[in-house]
Protein backbone atom coordinates (compact mmCIF):
# COMPACT_ATOMS: atom_id res chain seq x y z
CA UNK A 1 0.00 0.00 0.00
CA UNK A 2 1.31 3.57 -0.94
CA UNK A 3 1.37 6.19 1.41
CA UNK A 4 -1.09 8.84 2.01
CA UNK A 5 -0.64 12.44 0.92
CA UNK A 6 -0.03 14.63 3.45
CA UNK A 7 -2.88 17.03 3.60
CA UNK A 8 -1.72 19.66 6.64
CA UNK A 9 0.84 19.41 9.32
CA UNK A 10 -1.52 19.58 12.33
CA UNK A 11 -5.10 18.45 13.11
CA UNK A 12 -7.73 20.73 12.31
CA UNK A 13 -11.15 21.27 14.58
CA UNK A 14 -14.40 20.68 12.97
CA UNK A 15 -18.09 21.03 14.14
CA UNK A 16 -20.07 17.79 14.04
CA UNK A 17 -23.95 17.52 14.76
CA UNK A 18 -25.33 14.67 16.47
CA UNK A 19 -26.60 11.69 14.20
CA UNK A 20 -24.97 13.43 11.00
CA UNK A 21 -22.39 11.17 9.14
CA UNK A 22 -19.32 12.20 7.52
CA UNK A 23 -16.53 10.71 5.35
CA UNK A 24 -13.22 11.67 6.52
CA UNK A 25 -10.31 11.42 3.86
CA UNK A 26 -8.05 9.12 4.16
CA UNK A 27 -5.65 9.57 1.01
CA UNK A 28 -4.98 13.30 1.14
CA UNK A 29 -5.91 14.12 -2.44
CA UNK A 30 -9.40 15.52 -1.30
CA UNK A 31 -9.59 19.45 -1.99
CA UNK A 32 -12.27 19.74 1.06
CA UNK A 33 -9.96 18.49 3.45
CA UNK A 34 -10.40 16.55 6.17
CA UNK A 35 -13.50 15.17 4.13
CA UNK A 36 -13.77 13.00 1.28
CA UNK A 37 -14.65 14.99 -2.41
CA UNK A 38 -14.26 11.32 -3.98
CA UNK A 39 -10.59 12.25 -5.18
CA UNK A 40 -9.52 8.39 -4.18
CA UNK A 41 -11.18 7.00 -7.02
CA UNK A 42 -8.62 4.89 -8.84
CA UNK A 43 -6.49 4.15 -5.32
CA UNK A 44 -5.91 1.79 -2.83
CA UNK A 45 -7.91 4.46 -0.24
CA UNK A 46 -11.11 4.77 0.57
CA UNK A 47 -12.64 7.26 3.43
CA UNK A 48 -13.37 6.21 6.66
CA UNK A 49 -17.40 6.71 7.76
CA UNK A 50 -18.63 8.02 11.06
CA UNK A 51 -21.62 8.79 12.66
CA UNK A 52 -20.85 11.91 14.99
CA UNK A 53 -22.80 10.90 18.45
CA UNK A 54 -23.28 14.56 19.94
CA UNK A 55 -22.94 17.79 19.03
CA UNK A 56 -18.98 18.77 19.71
CA UNK A 57 -15.79 19.71 17.98
CA UNK A 58 -13.43 16.94 17.02
CA UNK A 59 -9.83 17.49 16.08
CA UNK A 60 -9.34 15.20 12.68
CA UNK A 61 -6.19 13.74 11.62
CA UNK A 62 -4.30 15.87 8.37
CA UNK A 63 -1.43 13.81 8.26
CA UNK A 64 -3.40 10.43 7.32
CA UNK A 65 -1.26 8.15 9.74
CA UNK A 66 -2.98 8.80 12.77
CA UNK A 67 -4.18 5.22 14.06
CA UNK A 68 -7.26 6.04 15.61
CA UNK A 69 -8.93 7.66 12.10
CA UNK A 70 -10.43 10.46 11.67
CA UNK A 71 -9.28 11.85 14.93
CA UNK A 72 -6.07 12.89 15.82
CA UNK A 73 -3.52 10.86 17.81
CA UNK A 74 -0.01 13.05 17.71
CA UNK A 75 0.97 11.12 14.83
CA UNK A 76 1.74 14.09 12.87
CA UNK A 77 4.53 14.97 15.14
CA UNK A 78 6.53 11.90 14.24
CA UNK A 79 6.13 12.27 10.20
Amino acid sequence: MSDPKRAGDGPVAVRVEAGRSYWWCACGLSARQPFCDGSHRGTEFRPVAFVAERDEELWLCQCKRTRHAPRCDGSHRGT
